[in-house]
């Protein structure tokens, strides 16, 4: 774990980001329940935890800026990215992470339970199905659907002040052309990934 703990604090430091030692050694343990459940479960086709530092962790963390508190959904979460690692870095912040797969939300909800993380709340079930009490300030995706779904999915989960926040790989022309709501683009960097990555920005939809 050493080189982990070396290229997570390199990658913080390039993301400008202050943690603290604390958080740093949660992350790592998050890691570590991921390298060690993915053999069983198949969480992740990442299966060395040094790259799970850069793909997993930093690619997460890379938004954090871009996050709007106090209430985040994270939509289909998988092995819990990215809102357990945002979760960990922002915990006076309430993060719900929902997946439709129950073996990947049982390992989210025994991360939650052996890492101590107060602030998150574990649903197994379909987005559409979802129904929150306070609505989100943040609804997140990563590798979910195609933009004119995720908005169409999500569009009920969004307080007034809601800001929806795509995580994407390359930016997506053809997704983006079929939208009829205002949108933005923010190219991301992620320490360690040498392949494009952007966050497609859209404040509450109502139409699209």
């Amino acid at each position: 774990m050493d080189a982990c703990r070396e290229n997570l604090r390199l990658g913080l430091s390039a993301l400008a980001l202050d943690i603290g030692e604390p958080r740093i050694e949660i992350l790592l343990r998050f890691i570590g329940l991921m390298a060690k459940w993915n053999k069983a479960y198949n969480l992740t086709a990442v299966r060395d935890p040094l790259d799970m530092v850069s793909l997993h962790i930093l690619d997460s963390l890379a938004i954090l800026p871009y996050i709007r508190t106090p209430r985040v959904a994270d939509i289909g979460t998988g092995a819990g990215l990215p809102g357990i690692p945002l979760a960990i870095c922002l915990p006076d912040c309430h993060f719900t992470l929902v997946d439709s797969n129950s073996k990947k939300t049982r390992f989210v909800r025994q991360a939650v339970l052996e890492l101590q993380l107060k602030n998150i709340e574990v649903v197994h079930g379909r987005v559409e199905l979802l129904k929150p009490g306070p609505l989100y300030t943040t609804v997140l995706t990563r590798a979910f659907a195609a933009m004119p779904d995720i908005i169409r999915l999500t569009r009920h989960l969004l307080a007034d002040d809601g800001l929806l926040l795509a995580m994407k790989g390359q930016q997506p022309d053809s997704e983006l052309a079929d939208l009829t709501v205002a949108y933005s683009v923010v190219p991301i960097l992620v320490p360690g990934i040498d392949a494009e990555r952007c966050l497609i920005r859209v404040e509450k939809p109502e139409h699209g």
